[in-house]
């Protein structure tokens, strides 16, 4: 395929022109309240191209892999159209040709795996959820998909690759009186359909959890000292500050990108953070991206100080920084933009008993559960538990966080030995043609310390 796209784009008479197509299969099942909702098998394909010329930029999608050279050659010409009008050239920085193709290889394939044998798995765990008492509404997916990518582009790069993921992701509702609590169950995030069997005593625990939630009295407001969990330290991570590193986001923002410049001191010394998608097997893990980059650790903070953040080739052009393979997109029917892959808080030192015990009056909060990220930022814990003269305590319902993001990044004063990444993870995120909405993207953490952040809730 990645030929036929090479010669898609032979003779256009533009500066610069690339080329992807995509051809995925996808599986998605769910359940509701003991009802199958949605069971289907589908084969989405596409492509898309962009041309520039004299640093005007053209773009267009199209269905069919026949299309591809007909599509090529209307970009090109709408390209060229609009040079003669553009004021804002589009550049674009220097990469490596890569000439490669990159296939998946897995212990379990989902792909093996018939649609009785994942519907029964989904159907066993909703039974288990179901089976408890107070819950009063049950939702479970299963989704997998198999991509196979091809990109080209005029200088002279050609690379197809594959990718491979498998999940499943549980709701469960529960009422007693008048509270309404919610738990979550979600596995995989990854090619092995092997991590999504034999996980009923994890979602024991979230059903344990949920139990001890719906008699939980709301936290106290006020400002504290908190102990965030591995999940609500991730999703803190990549949505108050991961976002912040993406570049499209920052290019024509001239306070933030001051802020965020290399090197300036931005959180405690502690405090370093990265994004990776070379890791083994993770859902935000990829070899390439739909620039035809190679994918590569970024340090993103480093003792503190801003290290680097993430690039497409035009924004690296714009700011004068190294390209970092971060530019992807959802599907074919979007342009790719700048996406995190794995966010993580790089382990500490600290124990989790630790932690604890340095806090006389605070909280620990757990998971998170949706917010607004930024520079001043809020975000929803599934639970908590008050801490008392460094003891954890009864677990509180209600305790959202919020905070200025460079006054909570100093105020991390301690960094756990525990570091966990998420399975499941999803994120969307806007651009001039739609939300692009992916799971093949990670976050991760160990537990962290804050010493002063809003705890929202009821007054004392």
């Amino acid at each position: 395929m990645r030929q036929r796209l090479r010669a898609a784009l032979e003779g256009l008479n533009v500066d610069y022109a690339d080329i992807r197509f995509d051809e995925e299969r996808k599986t998605e099942i769910t359940l509701g309240n003991g009802r199958v909702e949605k069971m289907a098998v589908f084969s989405p394909r596409g492509g898309h191209v962009r041309a520039y010329v004299n640093g005007a930029k053209a773009i267009a999608s199209f269905s069919r892999l026949e299309d591809a050279r007909g599509a090529a050659e209307r970009t090109a010409a709408a390209a060229r159209a609009a040079a003669a009008h553009g004021n804002r050239p589009v550049r674009l920085a220097e990469a490596p040709v890569v000439d490669r193709e990159f296939a998946v290889f897995t212990a379990h394939d989902p792909r093996s795996i018939s649609l009785r044998e994942k519907h029964d798995l989904l159907r066993d765990y909703e039974a288990l959820a179901t089976a408890v008492p107070d819950v009063v509404m049950t939702q479970f997916m299963y989704a997998d998909s198999y991509a196979q990518r091809a990109f080209a582009n005029t200088q002279g790069t050609a690379v197809s690759h594959e990718h491979l993921i498998s999940h499943i992701l549980g709701v469960v509702v529960g009422r007693r009186g008048d509270a309404v609590r919610r738990a979550y169950f979600a596995v995989g995030g990854s090619s092995d359909f092997g991590r999504l069997v034999n996980r009923e005593e994890m979602l024991r625990e979230s059903l344990a959890t949920l139990d001890e939630l719906l008699s939980a009295k709301p936290a106290v407001a006020g400002v504290y000292p908190v102990v965030v969990d591995p999940y609500g330290a991730g999703v803190f991570i990549h949505e108050a500050f991961g976002h912040t590193s993406e570049a499209d986001l920052v290019l024509h923002e001239p306070v933030l990108r001051e802020r965020l410049a290399l090197g300036a001191e931005i959180g405690s010394t502690i405090l370093n953070v990265v994004d990776d998608p070379t890791l083994p097997d993770r859902g935000g893990s990829y070899s390439v991206d739909d620039e035809g980059v190679l994918g590569r650790r970024t340090r993103l903070i480093t003792a503190g100080k801003v290290a680097g953040r993430l690039h497409s080739r035009e924004t690296a052009a714009a700011l004068g920084e190294p390209i970092t393979g971060n530019c992807r997109a959802s599907d074919a029917g979007f342009e790719p933009l700048v996406r995190m892959s794995n966010t993580i808080i790089e382990s500490g030192t600290s124990s989790l008993d630790e932690m604890i015990a340095s806090i006389d009056d605070g909280y620990y909060v757990a998971g998170g559960a949706g917010g607004q990220g930024g520079i001043d930022f809020t975000f929803g814990a599934r639970w908590a538990r008050r801490i008392r003269g460094g003891k954890l305590g009864e677990m509180v319902s209600d305790a959202n966080l919020s905070g200025n993001l460079f006054r909570t990044l100093k105020g991390i004063s301690m960094v756990g030995d525990d570091q966990l990444l998420f399975e499941y993870f999803d994120c969307g995120k806007g651009s001039f043609d739609g939300v692009q909405m992916t799971t093949r993207i990670c976050a991760g953490a160990p537990h962290i310390k804050i010493d002063n952040i809003t705890v929202g809730g009821v007054s004392e």
